[in-house]
């Protein structure tokens, strides 16, 4: 199991009730952020958004590229390391809400850390250093430090680069 902390629900689906867990006014900020960072080819702008009004510990030269999703909702649970690579159209999710419980968890991504095009990184899970995450995989549970892992569910492709 990931680390996330676990919140039950009670009457309707815990999307209905997520603001009883987060401010509306949070979300919107952090969606107008993302939003703009996610068209900005500007790298160092776009890390400077990241950490000056979503609150996320970015490395040095870290690079997003368009299109990455970070969470709208728990952005400042994500940290990345130095000089890492998050792929085009990237999902970083610090959040699940489920339908009869939510759960929040830290996302940890090390340094020189390369995260293919269209990943899901699910809430909860580190990835060490040097590690190779491939395009369109789903990141449901830790990856060690240098390696290769990919797919849907993902497996472990190589283990030291």
């Amino acid at each position: 199991m990931r680390r996330t902390e676990r919140y039950p629900v009670e009457s309707s689906n815990s999307l209905w009730q997520m603001y009883k867990t987060v401010s509306f006014w949070k979300v919107v900020k952090n969606f107008i952020v993302i939003q703009t960072a996610r068209l900005t080819p500007f790298l160092p702008l776009k890390n400077w958004m990241y950490r000056t009004f979503l609150r996320m510990q970015v490395g040095d030269k870290t690079a997003f590229a368009l299109m990455m999703m970070p969470d709208v909702m728990y952005p400042e649970k994500i940290s990345i390391g130095n000089n890492s690579v998050i792929g085009y159209n990237t999902t970083i999710l610090a959040h699940e809400y489920l339908i009869t419980e939510y759960r929040l968890g830290a996302v940890e991504i090390g340094d020189h850390v390369m995260i293919g095009a269209n990943s899901t990184i699910l809430p909860g899970v580190r990835i060490g250093d040097h590690a190779v995450v491939a395009a369109g995989s789903v990141v449901h549970k830790d990856v060690e430090a240098g390696t290769v892992v990919g797919g849907n569910p993902l497996q472990l492709l190589q283990t030291s680069r």
